[in-house]
């Protein structure tokens, strides 16, 4: 699929659809937790479907009506299908299952599209191994993996690079018989550790870390059945936010809460460093303007990159988005993607180890550029196509599915010109 991507002017009001990452957490902890748990919003997307798909196979009892999930978990005691479990293109999902599958005494085999076979896991299996599970990979550390438990509980070394491997560690030793130290170098991306912790605390897990060097789970731990809605997710939001960049734009957006524990809410101060006028009140307004480059570090926020990258080619100046080494780990090296696609539409961008350089303020020429199948690589795009004069053309579009399917949907509400098609 395409989007076409034309010079508009933005004007409307939008409501954010719910948080991915809150979402998938939530039905991980409920099939894990003993009794019937109610999850309200989630996401309707094909990551999320994936992470409902794979714990369906383990186990979990998974009806949906309307808006309501309700999952009956197996209570830390997942049952081995004989099937492949496929997760799709959902990294998250991948990480979540393989430390799921390691509570499984019978082996369970994991595999993924194209795009998430070439996602490391090896750093994951690597802490599973050392946790007790036995697992067989003749793929360098790539899915497909053969696993199989129970983990028992131990210390194991943890891979920082992306705070996945930490998260789905401490979701699923909380089962362990023994008690379990996860320890860490070094932690990218800690807003999604705290977004895991804070579930789990929530839920009535206890466990301490020592400023994230060392997570302390005590062993036979369980998890409460829940009630709870998820909220609107930032990392959608930044789309939008961006169109701060564009002068003459204005757009309010709902369902957006600044007290959530997700680190791309931090797109809005990214932002107003570089000059944006946005009003935070019970909705977040946006008002389109030159903005001017500045050095920002993203280590927190790998998803944001992209769509900064977007607000460096159109604010005055330089830009240096620093840091964020993980992003190169992502459904595609967006640090590469995003150099590359953005040159082609007359950015002056420079690919770094960590991040991107960029010197803004030349005016972007709309032309065909490859979104590589990245939902956030074709978002950001298409935010830019808005900004460029003539078309621009974005190519697999259909990735926007995995995280927000009706982004066109709410764009064209809001009066611009662009449009999905085979």
């Amino acid at each position: 699929m395409f989007i076409d991507s034309n010079s508009s002017t933005v004007r409307g009001t939008v409501r954010i659809p719910t948080s991915k990452s809150h979402s998938i957490r939530a039905v991980f902890l409920a099939a894990l937790a003993e009794g019937t748990s109610t999850i309200r919003y989630r996401l309707h997307s094909a990551d999320v479907d994936s992470a409902i798909a794979a714990c369906k196979a383990l186990g979990a009892k998974i009806e949906e009506t309307g808006e309501i999930l309700k999952v009956t978990g197996f209570n830390g005691r997942p049952i081995a299908p004989v099937d492949v479990i496929d997760v799709g293109n959902s990294g998250t999902t991948a990480n979540f299952v393989l430390a799921l599958a390691a509570l499984c005494d019978k082996p369970v085999t994991i595999t993924a599209d194209d795009q998430t076979r070439k996602r490391p896991v090896a750093p994951l299996l690597e802490s599973l191994k050392q946790l007790g599970a036995v697992i067989e990979s003749s793929n360098n550390g790539l899915l497909p993996v053969r696993i199989r438990g129970p983990i028992k509980g131990g210390i194991a070394d943890v891979e920082g690079t992306t705070s996945q491997y930490l998260s789905a560690l401490l979701i699923h030793s909380i089962f362990c018989e023994n008690p379990t130290a996860l320890k860490l170098k070094s932690l990218n991306e800690k807003p999604y550790a705290d977004m895991t912790v804070a579930w789990l605390k929530k839920l009535g897990v206890r466990l301490e870390h020592d400023n994230y060097r060392e997570y302390r789970l005590p062993p036979r731990q369980s998890l409460k059945m829940f009630n709870a809605g998820i909220p609107s997710d930032w990392s959608s939001a930044a789309f939008f936010l961006i169109l701060a960049a564009i002068p003459g734009c204005e757009v309010t957006l709902e369902g957006l809460d600044f007290t959530d524990t997700q680190g791309d809410k931090e797109v809005v101060n990214y932002l107003k460093a570089m000059g944006a006028d946005i009003e935070v009140g019970t909705t977040v307004s946006i008002h389109g303007k030159k903005l001017r480059g500045t050095v920002l570090d993203l280590n927190n926020t790998p998803d944001a990159l992209p769509a900064m990258a977007v607000a460096g080619a159109l604010a005055e100046g330089v830009t240096h988005l620093t840091n964020v080494p993980q992003a190169r780990i992502k459904e595609t090296d967006r640090i590469a993607v995003m150099c590359q696609e953005l040159r082609k539409l007359g950015a002056d961008i420079t690919e770094e180890r960590d991040g991107l350089l960029i010197k803004g303020g030349a005016p972007l020429k709309g032309t065909a550029v490859a979104g590589h199948y990245d939902h956030r690589v074709v978002m950001s795009l298409a935010v830019a196509g808005l900004a460029a004069s003539g078309k621009t053309t974005i190519d697999s579009a259909e990735a926007i599915n995995i995280t927000f399917p009706d982004f066109v949907e709410k764009m064209r509400a809001c009066g611009t010109n662009i449009r999905l098609y085979q």
